[in-house]
């Protein structure tokens, strides 16, 4: 964090003081020389971290928060409001509703109903619970890309669970997913807009048509693709399925991963209001202070940081969600990286890339190797020598059929057989600009392990 947002947290942290100067005062404890000493001790073992801020971190799922989430997040915590009910958190509720209205808005819902939730497991779990209880004893469909916990959550709740096959390109297969709903048990399909492990969007626009024939829920999961309808440079089947969120019934998004948010921050938002009747309960002490809708009224979790609800307001104020603005050219950027990184591993003999470029911003390859054995470990090697250059990369375990067919050497392709590839996520939108370091140093990684294999 800077000096000068210091020094504004502190002339903001004044300022929010002056609100109770009227109280009397009372003492705190002191911080002194032990916790001076302690603080340093933090400070050294955070250390032992990757460097997730920076744009040489380009492996798993993390991009830092801004500046302006860290000092209002820093800030609310000297309340330290709890959002389950008015009475430990009015301010902070108020921001609350703003910031998850302007996700339902940037989703074009008109109406809506949601709150912010501890992160996308737990959303997840609120939509399914919901979609159990309006489609009871019904089973939960999923790609066998989703995320999953859905499968968990769906064991969790009592509900049956299948798992739909995905095609060559990870995303939901359709006519496996007829199939399937023309069992008559399928009540809720979830549609997942940006898979974790590699980024495909299932088709939602061709999935809505078959919910007028079969009647089933449509849940997306957009955790972590969600705010890529702001983007302007998707695909038009990646376009297609973003534009047809309107008709969906539920949708998760976490603003903690592509919305510049601490951990932890998801929410869950539903198309239709009425939903919230599910919801009705009687406590004896915790709402009596506003006869206005609590948001422990309407979520199944109860405490909640009230400070993520002000982090992500703030954050919405400085950075709004409008297409065209700073916050989506940011996520342009980062899907621009990603197709400019596929674009050079194509070129090179060293890897192999799968069918088509990315969808959003992960991108995924295998080492140039004789069979998928031998390309799994020239991976993790090529994984252990970028990390020394410090190039952060991460791992992934994904189907051969993600490639292509003559990929590997005498190799009958699988469906179920794997291959160790190495993958990025290049979610910040510095790694547009950083994305000739990164190449330098993932070639130098990769040279002692591939240099010998023909392409």
């Amino acid at each position: 964090m800077s000096d000068d947002l210091f020094q504004l947290l502190s002339d903001t942290q004044r300022r929010l003081d002056a609100g109770s100067a009227h109280l009397p005062s009372y003492s705190t404890p002191p911080l002194g020389e032990p916790a001076s000493a302690i603080l340093h001790q933090v400070a050294d073992r955070l250390q032992d971290n990757y460097p997730y801020a920076h744009p040489l971190y380009a492996g798993q799922m993390l991009k830092p928060p801004h500046p302006i989430a860290r000092a209002a997040y820093a800030l609310a915590m000297s309340v330290n409001p709890n959002n389950h009910a008015l009475d430990g958190g009015r301010a902070s509720s108020a921001m609350e509703i703003e910031a998850v209205a302007a996700l339902a808005k940037m989703f074009h819902w008109p109406q809506h109903l949601g709150h912010l939730s501890s992160g996308g497991t737990f959303a997840n779990l609120e939509a399914l619970w919901v979609a159990g209880q309006l489609m009871p004893g019904k089973a939960i469909a999923a790609s066998d890309q989703a995320h999953y916990t859905h499968s968990r959550i769906s064991s969790v709740l009592g509900l049956p669970f299948a798992t739909v096959p995905s095609d060559d390109r990870g995303r939901m297969d359709l006519t496996a997913l007829e199939h399937l709903l023309a069992t008559q048990n399928i009540g809720t399909v979830v549609v997942t807009l940006g898979t974790t492990a590699i980024g495909s969007v299932d088709p939602l626009d061709q999935i809505l048509p078959l919910q007028k024939k079969y009647s089933f829920r449509i849940h997306v999961d957009a955790a972590y693709g969600g705010y890529f309808t702001l983007a302007s440079n998707l695909s038009p089947e990646t376009r297609a399925a973003f534009d047809a969120i309107p008709h969906a019934d539920s949708i998760v998004i976490d603003p903690h991963k592509h919305g510049l948010q601490p951990y932890g921050c998801g929410s869950i938002l539903f198309r239709d209001p009425a939903v919230g009747r599910l919801y009705k309960h009687d406590s004896p002490y915790t709402y009596f202070s506003s006869k206005d809708l609590h948001l422990g009224e309407i979520s199944l979790e109860c405490s909640r940081a009230g400070a993520s609800a002000v982090a992500l307001w703030a954050t919405q104020q400085l950075l709004p969600y409008t297409p065209g603005g700073t916050f989506a050219q940011g996520l342009e950027s980062s899907h621009a990286a990603a197709l400019e990184l596929h674009r050079r591993l194509g070129e090179s003999a060293h890897f192999l890339t799968p069918f088509n470029p990315p969808q959003l911003d992960i991108v995924f390859w295998a080492v140039n190797a004789p069979t998928p054995e031998a390309s799994s470990d020239r991976a993790q090697s090529i994984f252990d020598e970028a990390a020394k250059n410090n190039l952060h990369l991460a791992l992934a375990k994904l189907p051969t059929r993600f490639f292509p067919h003559d990929a590997w050497e005498d190799t009958p392709h699988q469906t179920q057989k794997k291959v160790t590839c190495l993958r990025s996520v290049l979610m910040k939108p510095e790694h547009l600009l950083w994305l000739d370091h990164l190449w330098q140093r993932l070639q130098a990684a990769a040279l002692p392990h591939v240099s010998s294999i023909p392409r």
